[in-house]
């Protein structure tokens, strides 16, 4: 204390007599700008407060009448000295309105506004969802939509049942020891299999762990697959990866890797490169719900937004990050509305309708290359299996849900009907191609093991 007013002193006694005062005035109703003022009062005008009661800090600083007399003085002089006291800014009718209606401020002009109102957390209604088929086949109707052809219908039909059969053998594998670790793509084929469709092999891909779809559309072969979750020699990474990390140079597609999330900042600085080049190509980067929630999502957006990379977002909503609901994750309206916070164009997209997500990402993939300016999809969608081999999900959501999605809900069944409804498709073709494709599995599960 004794320091303190002893430096109070010293701060007190370099004052001068004369203080400035700067009341604010008075501002008629109707003219709604600033005035720019200054008012320098003569000590006279305070009575009491002459230079030697300024050099006291009990005066100055703890006499509270004082300063009540300081506050009656001033209101008593306000009204008769405000007009001398207040210099204002020339009033003009041709500059009010610019200078007083809108601020230049950087990024843009931003209005000004008298009302003092918040921007809602949630808008009034949800971001609706694009959709093309109903769940029964057939367009919806008023869709707008491009034609699939039959050629790119069939492969895209044959790859979604190849990737479930090879997903339930390799789970069934790591159940019986003889791989570490498995995670499935089921409930999510459609997402995989129509995205790869409505790229081109020009595209970089950075994945997250859930889409060896797009590897399998490419060429990645089933023995390329049964030679990485094995961990074998003719693994590309000779074993020194987790199963399920697939990575190929060949085919763009960059080595999963197991932190959430770290591949999006990543992916602007990639797409930023192939801008640098002038190809005429983008890179595609993958997420899921849960990885949003990490900063790298917000990093990954902002840095492509702001660069204006050339990269396509592409987040699968699948309602759960390994235990933990959407609900928990986070309260904005799922994940497309996240986008124009970072000044990107968003789309929210049905995740299970093959339809509807290729015309999306080609859609979009257009709008990337030809404009240079990053987009983001949400693909709705739901994790019909369990988060991996190391999780049980019947523990923290019902069976019934699960049950639902897995059947009426199914990406397969739903583009099986539409492909069979335009005779490009039969039962027994259907019958061949999955007794095929067990065989084919299986055959290079037992031909990984020579090369162990």
């Amino acid at each position: 204390m004794a320091i303190w007013l002893s430096r109070s002193k010293k701060i007190a006694h370099l004052l001068k007599p004369k203080i400035a005062y700067f009341p604010q005035p008075k501002i008629a109703p109707s003219e709604f700008s600033y005035k720019i003022y200054e008012n320098h009062v003569n000590s006279s005008s305070f009575g009491t407060l002459s230079g030697e009661n300024i050099r006291s800090p009990h005066v100055f600083l703890d006499n509270s009448a004082t300063m009540s007399a300081l506050n009656r003085q001033w209101r008593r002089t306000e009204s008769t000295r405000a007009g001398e006291q207040v210099e204002t800014v020339p009033y003009s009718d041709d500059n009010y309105e610019d200078e007083n209606q809108a601020l230049d401020f950087p990024g843009g002009r931003v209005s000004f506004t008298h009302e003092m109102k918040f921007i809602s957390e949630a808008a009034d209604k949800r971001i609706p969802c694009y959709r093309v088929l109903s769940d029964d086949g057939y367009p919806i109707a008023g869709s707008r939509f491009e034609q699939v052809d039959k050629e790119t219908a069939v492969k895209m039909y044959k790859s979604m049942v190849t990737l479930q059969i090879m997903d339930n053998i390799f789970y069934e594998a790591q159940r019986q020891g003889r791989i570490s670790f498995y995670l499935t793509s089921t409930g999510e084929e459609a997402i995989n299999i129509a995205t790869a469709a409505a790229l081109t092999s020009d595209d970089v891909i950075l994945p997250q762990y859930r889409e060896p779809g797009i590897l399998l559309w490419r060429g990645f072969t089933l023995q390329e697959f049964a030679n990485q979750c094995f961990g074998n020699s003719a693994d590309y990474g000779k074993g020194k990866q987790m199963p399920i990390h697939y990575g190929s140079n060949k085919h763009n597609f960059f080595t999963i890797s197991s932190p959430i999330a770290t591949q999006l900042p990543q992916a602007a600085g990639v797409a930023y490169s192939l801008k640098m080049d002038k190809k005429e190509a983008c890179v595609v980067a993958f997420t899921g719900d849960g990885g949003t929630s990490e900063g790298d999502f917000h990093a990954g957006l902002n840095f492509a937004a702001v660069m204006d990379a050339p990269v396509l977002f592409i987040c699968r909503n699948n309602g759960w990050a390994i235990s933990t609901p959407i609900s928990e994750q986070f309260r904005s309206d799922g994940v497309v509305v996240k986008g124009q916070a970072y000044g990107i164009r968003s789309i929210r997209v049905d995740g299970n309708d093959a339809l509807a997500v290729y015309n999306t990402i080609r859609a979009a993939r257009e709008m990337v290359i030809h404009e240079q300016k990053p987009v983001l999809v949400e693909a709705l969608s739901y994790r019909v299996g369990h988060h991996s081999t190391s999780d049980d999900s019947t523990k923290y959501r019902p069976v019934d849900e699960i049950e639902h999605w897995k059947t009426a809900r199914n990406p397969l069944a739903r583009f099986r009907k539409w492909v069979h409804k335009n005779g490009w498709w039969t039962d027994d073709e259907e019958s061949e191609l999955r007794g095929s494709i067990r065989k084919q599995v299986k055959y290079f599960i037992n031909a990984a093991y020579f090369f162990l």
